[in-house]
């Protein structure tokens, strides 16, 4: 399955994405190429760009954005490489890993054995209206992979020592080739990776025992580009290394003075005290005429995401013939730049993203030459380092205040086919999830503008590694000496930095994955971060275990170690482990990396495992699929966690026994992680998952799969991250609540119970409670009652505000001899779905009941389409447990393009019997 489309959501137009519309200033999205390899094309890039070319070979019809293969495998060239073990039915770009594998039989270029190896043409055609003679045009490519030359009506205007590097933003003035009127031709050649990378071995059988991240050389590191596309431990090598246009090509219209690299910076100079912002503006205004050109350069800035008034003032400007340079505006010489109780953005439950919408236009006497358009944040954001009595982290602020960090790395589709509508699908899982950050992972890419965009408008924050890994730089393999080329890297970074930095959602930069680059080009990225952006924190690697050498500058502005730690656990553990390493490691100051395989839900499987036949050589119900779709992890990470299902349930009887152990599993690892961590609100800075999201259907590391199914690990993530929480130390058996607002919260109720799994109730308290800020307070003890049992008790945790209203619910299975077998027999039950609240046929409030006088066990609510699950589907809690006689309201939400559907409601669990209930219209 691919997804493609040239959709832009509503209001998502950026300087770096597409300009502002005027009369005469356009940019144009092209999409539609045909695409063919110069293996068999004999023409040149002049003769391939004139409108009039007729080719005798066939070309493949694509949508750029796509790579390569996601043009061919569109085209049904090769087998959708999402699907079962179809990767390994497609050739590879490395000669040595082809012939390993016999993989060159499968090469659709006749006689060639790596179809990858030579350049790829992209050709298209457009139009230009008549009207426009005489204007400025100019090619904007977002990203290409590897390197690229281009021509125009047969001119070369750009080649392949300057488009180079997967992350640079490539800007090609073509106004003297664009014919006004008349049919134009582009040709694109788009070159391979310089060095392919070798790949590790495949994972072809269940429960492999190893793999080698980046290949077992780390060789992919020589370029500057996806370093994941040689394969890792959750994604097979992506066999043409995702070569291609990867992003969007614009062909864009101005008059003759252009607007570029807009720059706006926003302080709070009276912390903490917000009650006045002062921002800066630069711009770099480039005059392409042959003469001296006077204009004024008009500035609208207007609330984006609420109601207020605009500002608007001018800035007489007069640019010489040729002129290119950089023009700054600042509230010393524009009153109108200093603000007056601004509307702030702030990240997820901490307060609302407010966004302002920067509209920046050139005028001259003859009209409006050029506009440019941002959508920015006004706030601050900072770190601090921390010493507590036995570790070293960083905190991190956001106007002042410290935002405790919640989230996970973001990984980059295997191919990169994540248009904007799935982007904005997964940003709302996880925002949905009570997730604040996503963690651009170092051996990916930097996501392209609709991403941060979303974040921006959704609240979640974003921290951006560059594309540094340990596997490939010379921390555990590879060398200091990749990337080869230095030049390359630096001018992908500068770009990078240029597209990215008005995001009010950046939250930091860091020098790379478990590792830094070597002197020459860590100094270069961290001196173009101070001078190209100057407003958010550097720190040299996501993990401090990658310590600089000596002599090195550490983090920007402090100077300090980055204070943050990767290293897992990344197996599954007992959930009584995570307390003891949040009180005990001091990595778990501020934990950045660690998670558990967390396998995908029962009907979720055979989208991922079309081969859902058990082989009785592996344990059961595996075959070779599942090693290929990620089982086979190595280091015994995968083995952990079926090992420890098994030895806490037995064997499995069937295929969806097994499939909802693992949930439970799932629901125990994650609810553990965050709790722990929680524990210890207010001397940690945060935790991260290994990983949020999926590169391709896999069985690990995610807390909702390629399909965008959430697993139940995903909902006791969510619980663990409300923002006022009810949680059990697993340790010492006390009932805590936890307030990570700015803000007291007074008034709560908490009520405890506790259950015999024959819903014989044994115990039950109430408390009432306050907290300040940023607080945890511990309220009621189980220690004695816990400690007289000899089976598994269920604890049911409750918290309501001074309403009434309850705010956090949580659910614990307590095994004294880590036996889980007994849930298997707990007696049947039912529950009762009415549906109280309704709006546009998307959005529904159910009222779940229990009636009964037994306990309703891990209750999962599901919307269908017939036999098949609506994803993504954003339930407000699920996989609930409820005592005899409760009754909870539980809302969801679809995405509106779902608005024609009528779903049914289908309610199941551990112990309750299936239930559906019609929506209607």
């Amino acid at each position: 399955m691919t997804f493609r489309t040239t959709l832009l959501l509503s209001g998502l137009l950026t300087a770096s994405a597409l300009f502002g519309q005027g009369e005469n200033i356009k940019q144009v999205q092209l999409s539609d190429f045909d695409l063919q390899s110069s293996e068999l094309i004999n023409a040149t890039g002049e003769q391939l760009s004139m409108p009039t070319y007729r080719s005798p070979v066939y070309w493949f019809p694509v949508k750029v954005p796509s790579t390569v293969l996601t043009g061919l495998v569109a085209n049904r060239v090769y087998p959708d490489p999402y699907s079962g073990m179809n990767n390994m039915f497609i050739p590879d770009a490395s000669d040595s890993f082809n012939i390993q594998y016999n993989l060159g039989r499968y090469s659709h270029i006749p006689s060639v054995t790596n179809p990858w190896k030579k350049p790829y043409w992209y050709r298209t055609t457009f139009q230009v209206p008549a009207g426009d003679k005489g204007r400025r045009f100019q090619l904007i490519f977002k990203g290409i992979n590897y390197r690229a030359a281009v021509w125009v009506n047969g001119h070369q205007v750009a080649d392949s020592s300057k488009m180079a590097g997967m992350f640079a933003e490539y800007f090609l003035d073509v106004t003297d080739y664009v014919k006004a009127g008349v049919l134009n031709a582009l040709a694109v050649k788009i070159y391979p990776l310089d060095y392919p990378g070798l790949p590790a071995r495949e994972q072809l059988k269940a429960m492999d025992d190893f793999y080698e991240n980046g290949g077992p050389t780390g060789d992919i590191g020589k370029n500057v580009t996806m370093l994941c596309s040689v394969g890792w431990d959750w994604i097979p090598p992506v066999r043409d290394r995702n070569m291609g246009i990867w992003q969007p090509v614009f062909l864009r219209t101005t008059g003759g003075v252009t607007i570029s690299r807009p720059h706006v910076i926003t302080e709070l100079p009276d912390l903490p005290d917000t009650s006045k912002a002062r921002l800066s503006l630069d711009f770099t205004l480039q005059n392409l005429t042959g003469a001296k050109t006077r204009g004024k350069l008009s500035i609208v800035i207007k609330p984006e995401t609420f109601t207020g008034e605009s500002i608007h003032f001018t800035k007489e400007v007069t640019l010489n013939a040729g002129y290119t340079g950089k023009v700054t505006l600042n509230s010393a010489e524009f009153s109108q730049l200093l603000i007056t109780n601004p509307r702030l953005w702030w990240p997820l439950h901490y307060g609302r993203p407010e966004l302002y919408r920067l509209e920046a236009e050139f005028v001259t006497s003859a009209g409006v030459t050029d506009k440019s358009t941002v959508v920015f944040g006004i706030r601050t954001v900072s770190s601090k380092t921390v010493n507590t009595s036995h570790s070293f982290h960083r905190d991190f602020y956001v106007n002042g205040k410290r935002v405790y960090l919640l989230g996970g790395a973001w990984v980059p589709d295997m191919m990169l086919n994540t248009d904007s509508t799935r982007y904005d699908d997964e940003l709302r899982l996880c925002r949905n999830a009570n997730v604040n950050l996503l963690r651009i992972w170092g051996g990916g890419i930097t996501p392209p503008d609709v991403f941060f965009d979303l974040a921006d408008r959704y609240g979640l924050m974003v921290w951006s590694d560059f594309w540094i890994t340990g596997d490939t730089q010379g921390e555990f393999k590879g060398s200091p000496d990749y990337p080869i080329e230095g030049n390359v890297f630096k001018a992908n970074v500068a770009s990078t930095i240029y597209r990215i930095r008005n995001h009010a959602s950046l939250l930091l930069w860091t020098g790379g994955n478990e590792g830094h680059a070597r002197k020459e080009l860590y100094d270069a990225m961290r001196d173009s971060i101070i001078s190209l952006d100057g407003t958010r924190p550097f720190i040299p690697s996501s993990s401090g275990f990658a310590t600089l050498p000596q002599g090195w500058k550490g983090s920007w502005p402090d100077d300090k170690a980055s204070g943050v730690y990767s290293g897992g656990p990344y197996q599954w553990l007992d959930p009584h482990e995570y307390y003891v390493m949040a009180e005990k490691r001091p990595d778990w100051s501020f934990k950045d990396e660690t998670g558990i395989p967390s396998q995908p839900p029962y009907n979720s499987l055979a989208k991922i495992i079309p081969n859902l036949v058990w082989d009785p050589k592996a344990p059961f119900p595996m075959n070779d699929s599942w090693g290929y779709h990620d089982a086979a992890t190595g280091n015994g990470r995968y083995d952990n966690y079926y090992n420890d299902m098994v030895k806490r349930f037995g064997n499995p009887v069937g295929m969806e026994e097994f499939s909802d152990n693992m949930q439970l599993m799932n629901a125990m690892g994650y609810q553990a992680i965050f709790e722990a961590a929680q524990h210890r609100l207010t001397t940690s800075g945060g935790v991260m998952l290994w990983k949020l999201n999926a590169a391709f259907p896999s069985v690990v590391w995610q807390i909702y799969d390629w399909y965008m199914m959430p697993n139940a690990g995903y909902y006791f993530m969510q619980k663990s991250c409300d923002p006022v929480h009810i949680q059990l130390n697993l340790n010492d058996s006390v009932a805590t609540i936890v307030n990570r607002y700015h803000k007291p919260v007074t008034g709560l109720t908490a009520d405890l119970s506790v259950y015999t799994l024959n819903s014989e109730p044994v115990y039950a308290q109430t408390a009432t409670a306050s907290l300040a800020a940023e607080e945890t307070r511990p309220v009621l003890s189980l220690a004695g009652v816990l400690k007289q049992a000899k089976d598994i008790r269920l604890v049911i945790l409750k918290l309501k505000d001074s309403s009434g209203r309850e705010i956090s619910r949580n659910t614990y299975w307590l095994d004294p001899g880590k036996n889980l077998r007994p849930l298997l027999e707990m007696p049947r039950t039912g529950v009762e779905l009415k549906i109280v609240k309704k709006n546009a046929n998307t959005s529904w409030t159910i009222q779940v009941t229990n009636s009964s006088r037994r306990v309703a066990f891990f209750v999962r609510l599901q919307l269908m389409d017939g036999r098949e699950e609506i994803t993504p589907s954003l339930w407000s809690s699920n996989y609930i447990t409820l005592a005899p006689g409760e009754s909870v309201p539980v809302e969801v939400h679809l995405p509106e393009r779902y608005a024609d559907l009528e779903p049914v409601i289908r309610v199941s669990g551990w112990n309750v019997d299936p239930a559906q209930l019609p929506t209607g219209k």
